[in-house]
């Protein structure tokens, strides 16, 4: 798939149907989102969740009651359909993944759009950083950990993290990028040994791919947008709508923007 595609095409090819897969490298160089849609009875304590919770879920939209547009970062575009995959919960059970949503649409529904570290992919490969996912063209591993996220109203749950593995010197010029990138999850959370934040098999992520990592290399770690849909299990809604991990919404929003916000 081009990598030049522009935020519009790539959501538009995903209303088509035509891109189904992870969005890593798409339309290089603009923000990509994690999307969770919710009743309107319980979006409240969802966005709270989410400002007691800024290093896992920085929002950067939400929609009006009803409204599947969201208007701040992508005018125009439509959350019915504009994801390559969606996972369907219901009373805080994964029913179903789906390539859209016209059909499960309600008048209550609330979306969110939380930022993803896949925007300050682009900044690290301009530095020369390498990014393994991408390279082995995988998702991003990620990971359940030991960590507890603050709870607000029904929402609680346990930090879930990502990974990159990165050469000493690499590491270091990664933690000073994406430290500038708040609004896509900011500096790592954790580098080094796994176990301390959880994690017993790193070769076995709890969603997407398991990655290559180098003798010498360090596992980096950062709070990751997935972390929601743990929280979702847990509070158990009627009804609970998000992307599935690695399939993004890709925003108007360009990444270099973000350090702005």
């Amino acid at each position: 798939m081009n990598k030049f595609l522009t935020p519009s095409e790539v959501r538009q090819l995903c209303r088509t149907e035509d891109i189904t897969t992870p969005t890593p490298g798409l339309a290089a160089g603009y923000n990509q989102a994690n999307l969770v849609i919710l009743p309107h009875a319980v979006a409240f304590d969802f966005l709270l969740f989410c400002h007691r919770n800024p290093k896992a879920c920085p929002v950067l939209d939400v929609t009006e009651v009803g409204n599947p547009e969201p208007r701040l970062v992508a005018p125009n575009a439509d959350l019915r359909t504009d994801l390559p995959r969606y996972r369907i919960f219901r009373h805080g059970e994964l029913i179903q993944e789906v390539t859209h949503i016209k059909d499960l649409w309600q008048d209550d529904f609330v979306g969110f759009l939380i930022g993803c570290s896949f925007s300050f992919e682009s900044a690290m490969l301009a530095a020369n950083i390498p990014v393994r996912h991408i390279e082995e063209n995988k998702n991003v591993p990620m990971y359940k950990t030991n960590i507890s996220c603050q709870p607000a109203g029904i929402f609680s749950g346990s930090l879930v993290v990502s990974m990159r593995p990165l050469p000493a010197s690499d590491a270091i010029r990664a933690i000073q990028i994406t430290s500038r990138f708040p609004k896509a999850h900011g500096a790592p959370v954790h580098w080094g040994n796994p176990e301390e934040i959880g994690i017993t098999n790193i070769n076995q992520p709890d969603f997407g791919d398991a990655i290559t990592i180098n003798p010498g290399e360090i596992p980096l770690f950062w709070a990751c947008g997935v972390t929601p849909q743990v929280a979702l299990l847990q509070a158990k809604p009627e009804i609970a709508i998000t992307h599935s991990p690695g399939h993004m919404f890709i925003t108007d929003i360009k990444d270099e923007d973000l350090t702005n916000w």
